[in-house]
């Protein structure tokens, strides 16, 4: 073998490379590398994968409306009063219903004298305004249930339907004329009474002309209350009829959380007059205040009680102080800040409420729009 051969076979065929440890600088870069492509692609999955994530409550736009259907007995002077609120959502579909009356009794003597009784709604009664004595109900042999129990099965079959439906309800005439449901579930949940003004107190709500709009993604609830007092009522003489004067304030209020998102108030001014030996020469009712609009008349006071602009209608002012109250709790409406004036009306002290033209007696209508929010479910 040659020596040029003999030295090739005799080389190592790889060169050793010797390992070095990282350092410190180098280290730290590819640490900084790794923690960049870990955080981009959790911001990745984040922007990404967003839609996956179960969304909140939306603000839904819902209505609040109120009605009332209200008669004067001419052979009594009884005045019998249904009212009803009513929560829509943007679909018309009722979504709160509230329903209560009043049953305004009066005995006039024949000496021209007078005896107002009761003036607390059927659901303050209770148990007292005893549906019981009635026995049976009109339908099957159950034992009748109370007013209110009736009044908030009827309620509860409202929820979920339209306007529409509850006027279409079908109903039938008993043998002593009262009108109840034809409905199996309805009158399967008790409410066998007569429907009629209930039916009407509802559709009233739901197309009143003057309704509350909001917006809200909160949990509603729905509060009505009815406050009933006699307005300077007065016997008879041989020169003057007397009058019986039992005015009634309500008003219904939807909140969310405890504060107001909606509110409305109406009030109504039956009157009956009579001779003095007690005979009825007449009653009078045309309408709630809200629904008269400008035949009320409040023009007829001229100026407003403060400053010098002309008085603005009833409705107009009873709609300026809902507006005012949005977004108040009870507290916050009971502690309005008034002021009383010479003749006696209690108006607001608050300057945006008057400049808003709500210049007329407040009290009446803070102390049933603060029993509404309390009567709340």
């Amino acid at each position: 073998m040659s020596e040029e051969m003999k030295n090739v076979n005799e080389q190592p065929t790889e060169t050793p490379v010797e390992k070095k440890p990282l350092d410190k600088k180098t280290l730290g870069i590819i640490i900084g590398a790794v923690a960049a492509v870990v955080i981009l692609a959790v911001v990745l999955i984040v922007v990404l994968g967003g839609n996956n994530t179960p969304a909140g409550p939306t603000e839904q736009e819902y209505t609040l409306g109120m009605g009332a259907v209200v008669s004067i007995n001419d052979t009594n002077a009884q005045v019998d009063g249904t009212i009803a609120a009513v929560v829509l959502d943007k679909d018309g579909v009722i979504v709160h219903c509230y329903v209560d009356a009043i049953q305004n009794k009066v005995t006039i003597n024949e000496d021209g004298t007078f005896t107002i009784g009761n003036t607390k709604t059927k659901r303050e009664l209770g148990y007292d305004y005893n549906m019981s004595k009635f026995g049976h109900s009109l339908v099957g042999n159950e034992t009748v249930k109370e007013w209110f129990e009736q009044a908030d099965a009827f309620e509860a079959w409202c929820v979920g339907k339209t306007i529409a439906q509850v006027k279409a309800m079908g109903t039938q005439e008993m043998d002593n004329g009262y009108v109840i449901s034809k409905d199996e579930a309805l009158l399967g949940a008790g409410c066998t009474i007569s429907i009629t003004d209930f039916i009407n107190a509802v559709v009233k709500a739901g197309n009143d002309d003057q309704k509350a709009t909001f917006k809200t993604a909160g949990t509603i609830t729905l509060g009505l209350a009815i406050n009933s007092a006699d307005s300077d009522s007065a016997a008879a003489t041989s020169e003057k009829d007397g009058a019986i004067q039992v005015y009634s304030d309500f008003a219904a209020t939807a909140l969310v959380d405890g504060k107001i998102v909606a509110s409305l108030n109406d009030a109504i001014q039956p009157k009956t007059t009579f001779d003095a030996t007690g005979a009825i020469t007449g009653t009078s009712f045309k309408g709630t205040k809200r629904e008269l609009k400008e035949e009320y008349n409040m023009s007829k006071f001229g100026h407003s009680l403060v400053g010098n602009e002309t008085v603005k209608e009833w409705y107009l002012q009873s709609a300026a102080f809902s507006a005012h109250i949005v977004g108040m709790t009870s507290a916050q409406v009971d502690g309005m800040a008034t002021q009383e004036m010479d003749n006696g009306y209690v108006i607001s002290n608050d300057d945006a409420l008057l400049g808003a033209g709500c210049t007329m007696s407040i009290d009446g209508i803070i102390d049933v729009v603060v029993k509404s929010i309390a009567n709340a479910q």
